[in-house]
């Protein structure tokens, strides 16, 4: 349950990314709350991240990511999916088309652990902010197995790839293995060689040669249910 304050300052995050598509600043926060000094602001947003309300973006001056609202906030309203918004705060005027979406096609599970079956057919389609994209094409997928934890990915989240068949060392990629199993995992050229790095120690390295993989894409964002 949230306080009074985290729920005023939840809700008018929401409301001013939906009206305008960038999210308020602490200036904005601090006096629509009545509050003495942005430190209450950053307790309130704190709060509001560790009860999954809210995620804050790594890298991006106050982007802000509504996950989701509380039932209150819905009663009287019509029910349906929840849509979440992503932006980057702190600009003094919203782009054109900032509150534009694409939409993705989800293609299936692929494996974050040992390689499962290759990217299926297209089963689903998401919503996605343009702004989390940027050019190309995308497609999603939901992962199966917990090697890619310590990168933040989990069982059950959904990622978001931007097709490419070619990788930088160190980037986070969907690879096909002998053209028959898919895997996400982290691209590293070693030598001659190619490496799949897990992000969990239960896992191992695995070494392949360049014609046993093709790089299918490269992750660029991650959405997770919080139930």
């Amino acid at each position: 349950m949230l306080t009074k304050k985290q729920h005023e300052l939840l809700m008018f995050i929401h409301e001013r990314i939906q009206e305008t598509g960038v999210s308020p600043s602490f200036d904005e926060m601090k006096e629509a709350l009545d509050l003495a000094s942005k430190s209450g602001i950053h307790r309130l947003i704190t709060a509001l991240e560790e009860r999954g309300f809210i995620r804050r973006l790594a890298h991006r001056a106050r982007a802000l990511e509504v996950l989701k609202l509380p039932e209150s906030a819905s009663a009287g309203r019509p029910r349906g999916p929840f849509r979440p918004q992503v932006v980057e705060g702190g600009r003094p005027d919203a782009p054109s088309g900032a509150n534009d979406v694409r939409e993705l096609p989800l293609l299936g599970k692929i494996a974050a652990g040992s390689p499962i079956s290759a990217i299926e057919h297209e089963r689903d389609r998401f919503s996605i902010p343009e702004a989390m994209l940027g050019s190309g094409d995308h497609y999603m997928l939901e992962i199966e197995g917990d090697s890619m934890i310590e990168a933040g990915i989990h069982n059950g989240d959904f990622v978001v790839i931007k097709k490419g068949d070619t990788a930088t060392s160190g980037e986070i990629v969907v690879a096909l293995v002998e053209g028959e199993e898919a895997t996400l995992k982290r691209f590293r050229k070693k030598g001659a060689s190619i490496a799949l790095e897990p992000a969990n120690a239960a896992y191992e390295t695995r070494i392949y040669s360049p014609e046993q993989i093709e790089v299918q894409g490269k992750l660029v964002g991650l959405i997770r249910r919080y139930h």
